[in-house]
């Protein structure tokens, strides 16, 4: 699986997910399938260290390249038997490698050559430097490492105490991987000295058991190839191995088991990785939600608790009320020609169109307010946790573009939602009747108002000094239609409809949000249900492994090899 949010935990278990499923398609799943299929030695070491020159030396031939040019080992060379060369060309090991006859710069080609001098049974892979300057060389080294049945890992006298090496045998270390070491160009006075010091290094890395081969300083040939005794202790020790059938199946099991083994706490850890990211997305969710949650709850106080009804609305509400405009609407006609009359003679809108406007204007500054104060604290919500802010946009910092537009539809189409509530609820049908439109929407201007006081309608408090007995009375003329309860009613549900909307508009901005969790993680079940996969897997991969009779308390041993013996 991926693990798409930046988390700490997230580069390793991307790094580790990839190299187990390289593991088990290279090594595993084949090697399960074929216990007897050759034993390959796969070649590793630094820059420089003579595995071209072992290899070639090793088989007799020159079948991998070497040289003063780095690197030397482009693509790797796999050495076999020519009869156990089906067994490499049919591609069940390291399945993902093009086969090639010849060297080859191509990425992920694999050279194989067959040398008769080889013993059947045994193959060698010389793969890409481990501290290459080339990226994806070591990357490939590390991958072929990882598909060995032995490693056979070279240094020199001068590199013998390098970082990178000790790693990688730490590494093997950890799987149970089969290892011999071969320490080249060590001068002869400081043969005892150096391996001894070597031998020390191993064993504080519980690898005391390791063999060592030591290769004299000494020149090639004319074909490049060592000196035929700096080889025949390495060489002869292989030979045994080779005949070995049961020694070589030991080498195979123990590898096999220590990679098996070495699944289930890098599973479990790629199981805790997944735990995380899906941890983070609910954080990430529960942040925005959170913002949004209480931006929309402000909504709601300043809706109901009448802050609403100061400054510009509570003006035009006065004149509405004070001047007698709510009368003359209620008059239906007269009131309707009354104030056409006025437009006309003074150029300025009736009070009741001054209402509304500033209704909705303070609604939009509501909503916009909100909407800022909610989109500024999921931003701040996100910049604190590493997943949020890798998932982070400018755009996010603000409201959407279009919101300033959407708020203004919005508090129209509420409005408009009024009026036809206070035409559809009027307790008399009469009035409605013999009214005309003008006068319902006269009416509704008086329900909206009363959408913002914290009781059924306006006089209560500051309002009802300064709107003083004319409100009053437009409030008992509202209440001669509609009756009490149903003036209550109305408020409510037109407070309902309008903090439903809002509430509608709000969840669509922390959308933009979440949509970039959806991005990252797009099936967040998936992600939750693959901690307990992975789990469930590495418990089937240890019971595999004990069907095959793989685990064990006891390790195996390498032939003819006894703790400290420098060959």
């Amino acid at each position: 699986m991926e693990y798409p949010l930046a988390l700490p935990s997230a580069d390793e278990a991307r790094e580790v997910g990839a190299g187990l499923l390289a593991q088990l398609d290279d090594y595993l799943l084949p090697r399960l399938t074929r216990l007897d299929a050759p034993l390959l030695v796969v070649v590793g070491g630094s820059t420089g260290a003579g595995k071209s020159t072992l290899v070639n030396s090793l088989v007799q031939a020159r079948v991998s390249a070497t040289g003063v040019l780095r690197p030397t080992t482009r693509s790797p060379v796999l050495v076999s038997h020519p009869a156990d060369a089906a067994w490499f060309r049919q591609g069940d090991l390291l399945p993902g490698f093009t086969r090639t006859a010849g060297p080859t710069d191509t990425p992920g080609a694999l050279q194989l050559v067959a040398a008769p001098a080889l013993a059947p049974g045994l193959a060698f892979l010389d793969a890409p430097d481990i501290d290459s300057v080339v990226d994806s060389n070591r990357a490939l080294a590390v991958q072929l490492l990882a598909a060995a049945d032995l490693w056979l890992f070279v240094t020199t006298a001068a590199r013998y105490a390098d970082a990178v090496p000790w790693q990688l045998l730490q590494t093997a270390q950890l799987r149970g991987t089969m290892v011999a070491l071969v320490l080249d160009r060590v001068a002869p006075d400081a043969v005892d000295e150096i391996s001894t010091h070597l031998r020390e290094m191993l064993t504080g890395y519980d690898l005391g058991d390791v063999p060592i081969f030591v290769v004299p300083e000494t020149t090639v040939d004319g074909q490049g190839l060592l000196p035929e005794p700096a080889t025949t202790g390495i060489r002869d020790w292989f030979g045994r191995l080779a005949g070995d059938a049961t020694a070589r199946a030991a080498v195979v099991r123990q590898t096999l088991d220590g990679a098996l083994g070495a699944l289930a706490p890098a599973v479990e850890g790629l199981a805790v990785a997944a735990d995380d990211q899906v941890d983070a997305a609910r954080a990430l969710t529960e942040r925005v939600r959170a913002a949004y949650r209480n931006a929309g709850r402000s909504a709601e106080q300043a809706v109901q608790d009448g802050r609403l009804l100061r400054g510009e609305v509570l003006g035009r509400w006065q004149d509405f009320v004070g001047t007698g405009e709510l009368f003359r609407s209620l008059e239906a006609q007269v009131g309707r020609l009354c104030d056409r009359i006025v437009s006309a003679v003074t150029g300025r809108p009736a009070p009741a169109t001054q209402l509304r406007s500033a209704i909705e204007s303070q609604l939009v500054t509501l909503i916009r307010g909100t909407a800022a104060q909610a989109a500024d604290a999921a931003y701040v919500g996100w910049q604190a946790h590493p997943a949020g802010a890798a998932l982070l946009v400018p755009d996010l910092a603000r409201p959407a573009d279009e919101l300033s537009e959407r708020a203004e539809r919005l508090v129209r189409d509420w409005q408009r939602d009024v009026v036809e509530l206070v035409r559809t609820e009027a307790g008399d049908k009469r009035f409605v009747a013999r009214t005309a439109a003008y006068a319902v929407n006269a009416t509704g201007l008086a329900v909206m108002i009363a959408v913002f006081a914290s009781t059924a309608f306006v006089p209560t408090g500051l309002e009802i000094a300064a709107a003083g007995g004319t409100t009053v009375a437009a409030q008992k003329v509202l209440e001669a239609i509609f009756g009490d309860q149903a003036i209550r009613a109305l408020a409510n549900r037109s407070r309902d409809g309008l903090l439903t909307r809002i509430h509608v508009l709000l969840r669509d901005e922390a959308d933009r949000y979440l949509r970039r969790i959806g991005a990252a993680v797009p099936e967040r079940g998936g992600t939750a249900a693959a901690g307990e996969r992975l789990r469930a897997a590495a418990v089937e991969v240890e019971q595999a492994r004990a069907v095959a009779g793989l685990a064990g308390d006891t390790p195996y041993r390498l032939p003819g090899t006894l703790p400290g013996a420098v060959a």
